[in-house]
């Protein structure tokens, strides 16, 4: 067990072998003497770059270091990056160097050229890096430019499992302060005036949640940390867990000092092994510190956290279902007669809170209230974290001030519309949430301003549509999936999603009828209004939301028989233009021979046979193949 100085300690004297890792920070050259004589190579190790075998690359670097007698190069793999698409990522400092897409192979040309001679490997650096001749520091790279890092301050930065780097970086100083110098009463008011709301979902204020549990006497009250995420594309929380475990520790403890609770839960889904095993890792080096357990830095503080590992159903991320799950049963929701804050885990007050909003807790105790809420907008404090993804150049995890417009994020830091195809629509908050249409791009991203025009900020997913997404097939696509998910318990959702899904199916199909539309409306109403929890309260979002700023399709699929976007297998016809010339790729790749022509001549498509496949399109090297 180690008392608040020797914690002080460990960060002063960690912090002097991290100067080029707070080079990366800072985002400028450090003056340090004898810093620029030191090089760091950063490796991602986030979900997606983690895949590629980066334990193997830092590997690689490292026996190619070795072999040229490099004595001042450091190997260190991060948390994510967040621009995921360009992966595998790996940074040089002090330079700032960008590089992407990184291959083993390509590991010793960047030893030898850029470690050993200076010279940038410009062929492997990422194409936001350079910009007319000029190599840009990472930095400044417009994927990053407009960005803000609270929750995400530490991914890419620290080892994610080396307790001291983040407590190099003020890494348990906020609950040193907390337990030592504060009350209960005044940690929850500076979590109330710095009005951080859930980022889970629904935006509940945080200290308001956390006075109710406080205020409320119990023998014994819990802290969940829900850690389900299950929205399609969505992994803020993964990439928190996994590049910055400790920062989500930190607010659990600091929560339980402030409700009085000694026991916490980290309820996390078993898809997610990398992010269990860092929790694992994490949670450990924790104890062993005595920043977790019993009489924590010697105070009369205790608090302990656990995993509870969730089996992946949707319906988990519901707070009273996922402590259903929790007390070992099927998690189904409750009827909420009562708050969880008075009664909730095995009947004891209980904060649910998710990863990214413990992940705020600590900065918000140590740069204080106004800080954190001059940051974003009046009605929403601080900053977002969202999983960008869909048809835009730079997929990736973002973090945002609240009340950055969705054209910022989706042109500026995103970097526009893949194959430059024209935007139709994003949609935000998963299966709960909806689709804005190109009139509202202008819309800041904040609580009050999605929910005004039809959407939902959600946990965080974004996924950017085009010109060929049906926004049909988008709304059948969600319903899919939230009847696969639904726990059946309450009729509205089990019965009225299931119906809703057989129109869909049916209108994509080309089988729609009139009354179809009307039908999705009642439905709709009838879900929103009776179903037990929110995640059925909100599971219609995406079909209200296509149908009120995409009628039209919906129209031209039941009236025309036609889908606009030319999506819909069932309503597609394909046609061979006069820009045939006739060189029989076409005909070679049909799969059914629905296509006859002779050399040099224009071919023609058989309907009758034509199975739709696509494979003509894809092969004609002049483009004569459309679909119509």
């Amino acid at each position: 067990m180690i008392t608040v100085e020797e914690l002080k300690k460990i960060r002063e004297n960690t912090l002097k072998k991290m100067d080029l890792k707070l080079h990366k920070l800072q985002e400028e050259i450090l003056d340090k003497e004898g810093a620029l004589n030191k090089k760091l190579i950063l490796i991602c190790g986030g979900p997606g770059c983690h895949s590629s075998n980066v334990e193997e690359m830092k590997a690689r670097f490292e026996k190619r270091i070795l072999e040229k007698g490099l004595i001042h190069v450091e190997v260190s793999i991060a948390g994510c990056f967040g621009l995921c698409e360009s992966g595998p990522n790996i940074e040089v400092y002090p330079e700032g160097i960008f590089y992407s897409r990184v291959k083993m192979d390509d590991i010793d040309e960047i030893v030898d050229k850029h470690l050993c001679e200076n010279v940038v490997v410009e062929r492997l650096l990422n194409e936001g890096a350079i910009e007319s001749g000029k190599i840009k520091h990472v930095s400044q790279v417009n994927f990053y430019n407009k960005q803000k890092k609270i929750a995400l301050r530490n991914c890419g930065i620290i080892d994610y499992n080396d307790i001291k780097e983040y407590i190099a970086l003020d890494g348990y100083q906020a609950l040193a302060k907390a337990i030592t110098e504060m009350t209960q009463e005044e940690v929850i008011n500076m979590v109330k005036d710095s009005n951080l709301r859930g980022r889970g979902g629904a935006g509940f204020p945080t200290g308001r949640k956390w006075e109710t549990a406080f205020k409320y006497d119990a023998d014994q009250k819990y802290v969940i940390c829900n850690a389900d995420e299950g929205d399609p594309g969505a992994f803020m929380d993964r990439s928190i867990l996994e590049g910055d475990p400790h920062s989500v520790l930190e607010g659990m403890a600091l929560c339980g000092y402030a409700i009085g609770a000694e026991q916490g839960y980290i309820y996390i889904r078993a898809e997610y092994p990398v992010a269990v095993e860092r929790l694992k890792i994490a949670i450990k080096q924790a104890k062993e510190m005595g920043l977790l357990g019993r009489n924590i830095l010697g105070t009369d503080f205790s608090f302990d956290i656990e995993l509870r590992l969730g089996a992946g159903a949707f319906v988990c991320g519901e707070g009273t279902a996922l402590m259903e799950s929790i007390e070992g049963r099927r998690g189904m929701p409750r009827p909420k007669v009562e708050r969880t804050a008075h009664k909730g885990l095995w009947g004891k007050p209980t904060i649910i809170n998710n990863v990214e909003t413990f992940a705020n807790v600590p900065p918000i105790l140590l740069k204080g209230a106004d800080w954190f809420r001059s940051i974003g907008t009046e009605d929403s404090s601080g900053t977002k974290v969202f999983a960008l993804g869909g048809k835009v150049k730079n997929t990736g995890l973002v973090e945002v001030p609240m009340g950055t417009t969705l054209r910022e994020i989706i042109f500026d830091i995103g970097g526009g519309i893949e194959k430059d195809r024209k935007f139709k629509a994003v949609q935000t908050g998963g299966p709960s949430g909806g689709c804005i249409p190109e009139e509202y791009l202008d819309t800041p991203v904040d609580f009050g301003s999605l929910s005004k025009i039809g959407s939902i900020m959600g946990s965080g997913g974004m996924i950017v549509l085009d010109e060929s997404d049906c926004m049909v097939d988008i709304a059948r696509f969600f319903l899919d999936f939230t009847v696969d998910e639904s726990c059946g318990k309450c009729v509205p959702c089990r019965e009225g999603t299931k119906r809703m899904l057989e129109i869909l199916e049916r209108i994509t199909a080309g089988e729609g009828r009139a009354e179809d539309l009307d039908r999705l409306e009642s439905l709709a109403e009838i879900i929103t209004s009776g179903s037990l929890c929110g995640l059925g309260q909100t599971a219609a979002n995406p079909v209200i939301s296509t149908l009120k700023y995409f009628r039209d399709e919906y129209e031209a699929h039941i009236y025309d028989k036609r889908c606009p976007a030319g999506a819909c297998q069932a309503l597609l016809e394909f046609y061979i233009t006069d820009k045939c010339i006739g060189c029989t790729k076409c005909a070679r790749s049909c799969p059914v021979s629905a296509i006859r022509g002779k050399v040099k001549e224009r071919h023609v498509i058989d309907t009758e046979k034509c199975i739709k496949c696509g494979a003509c399109m894809e092969v004609c090297p002049v483009g004569a193949v459309i679909k119509r």
